[in-house]
């Protein structure tokens, strides 16, 4: 699979100097990490879920979780865990090219009875997404997942999910974040990426942001989304991929404040139409929570609707500019450092200071491609969308 790999090749070749590369659930971990984009979550209540599944890898959906757990009541569970069953069977008999699937399970026995139960159509998962982890329930987690690596005999990835109430407040917050570093650290190999429940962080202190506001609005969550950054997303080789928080609206509400999204890249065609629907939609306050999540370390996003899909990935784009620094800055000559005016000769770059972001930079360019000099975010967003 690659993204934007639903669009046709010569839409794709007129949109980038260098077009998404191709991955699938067996390459370098690394490269996955990079490559999640909007990982869309389904309740695994869903009659018709392997459908639903083609149906958005058809769109451009290039992982997914399937939830056994916050989006279906505590009286679904068994008919959920059922459903899985049956659909994965039926996904498995029909052959064709899945997302990266991952199951969000409730308990760490969940991992193992599940796995035992989809039988060979496990060879669809790629992993499972771990609620409210911390070293004390982490550790059971991690121990029930190489227990179902060794029954099935393949990779299975974790993806922890950092809500608790003891990593919100400041008092444990320090003592939280050393143990699940410590945990996460010890199951490095298995750990493809890190989420952040924003929506449980919220509900501590009884709060939700409104569509006018990002996650960064929001000081008490902000807080933590640093802290977590600072602790388990440095550069150094010890950090992990972090994605953005879940955007919670799709669909018209009364606005207080004015549109976040500037007219100006919209101006030509049917572009001003396409920013009366992304305003309309509630979607110009997702952009900007998408730069700011870039801004502050995360890549890649938790969704919950399909219409927040094509946005995440048009941003996710590596911007000819961005590429040209990034190839500048780690030329083989420049290796002893120095600083330099940059090709659009608008910026320094500074060499050794710059080589952690121009290092993510072209991992991010080779799963989401290198726009062409002349192509914007509109231009990907309408492509995205017209498919």
């Amino acid at each position: 699979m690659r993204h934007f790999g639903h669009i046709s090749p010569a839409v794709r070749k007129g949109l980038f100097h260098r077009e998404p590369g191709e991955f699938g659930a067996a390459s370098p971990a690394r490269m996955l990490s990079a490559a999640l984009g909007a990982t869309l979550y389904s309740p695994a209540t869903r009659p018709r879920l392997a459908d639903d599944i083609i149906k958005q890898a058809g769109r451009g959906v290039v992982s997914m979780v399937l939830c056994l757990e916050d989006s279906i009541d505590d009286s679904e569970v068994t008919e959920a865990e059922e459903n899985l069953v049956r659909q994965f069977t039926d996904l498995a008999a029909r052959g064709v090219e899945v997302p990266l699937l991952f199951i969000r399970v409730r308990e760490p026995e969940q991992i193992t009875d599940l796995v035992n139960r989809l039988g060979g159509s496990a060879r669809l998962l790629s992993g499972f997404v771990l609620p409210k982890f911390t070293e004390e329930r982490g550790v059971p987690f991690m121990e029930a997942l190489t227990k179902a690596e060794a029954a099935t005999r393949r990779r299975l990835f974790a993806m922890p999910v950092l809500e608790s109430p003891e990593l919100l407040h400041l008092e444990s917050r320090g003592e939280t974040l050393q143990g699940i570093a410590r945990t996460v650290d010890r199951y490095r190999d298995r750990v493809l990426a890190l989420r952040l429940g924003v929506t449980d962080f919220c509900s501590a202190y009884g709060l939700r942001r409104a569509p006018d506001m990002t996650a960064y609005d929001v000081q008490l969550v902000a807080a933590v989304i640093a802290d977590v950054v600072n602790v388990l997303g440095r550069a150094d080789g010890t950090g992990f991929t972090i994605t953005g928080p879940v955007w919670e609206y799709f669909r018209l509400q009364e606005r207080m404040f004015k549109p976040q999204l500037r007219r100006s890249p919209f101006l030509e065609g049917r572009a001003e139409e396409l920013r009366t629907e992304l305003i309309e939609h509630d979607l110009d306050g997702l952009l900007r929570e998408i730069e700011l999540d870039r801004a502050n370390g995360l890549l890649g996003k938790t969704c919950i609707h399909p219409s927040h899909v094509a946005p995440v990935h048009a941003l996710s784009v590596v911007s000819h500019e961005e590429f040209s620094d990034a190839q500048d800055i780690l030329r083989p000559e420049r290796g002893g450092g120095g600083v330099m005016r940059s090709a659009y000769t608008n910026k320094m770059n500074e060499v050794k200071p710059h080589r952690a972001w121009a290092e993510r930079t072209l991992l991010r360019a080779e799963v989401f491609g290198v726009a062409k000099e002349d192509v914007g975010f509109v231009d990907l967003l309408a492509a995205g969308l017209a498919e």
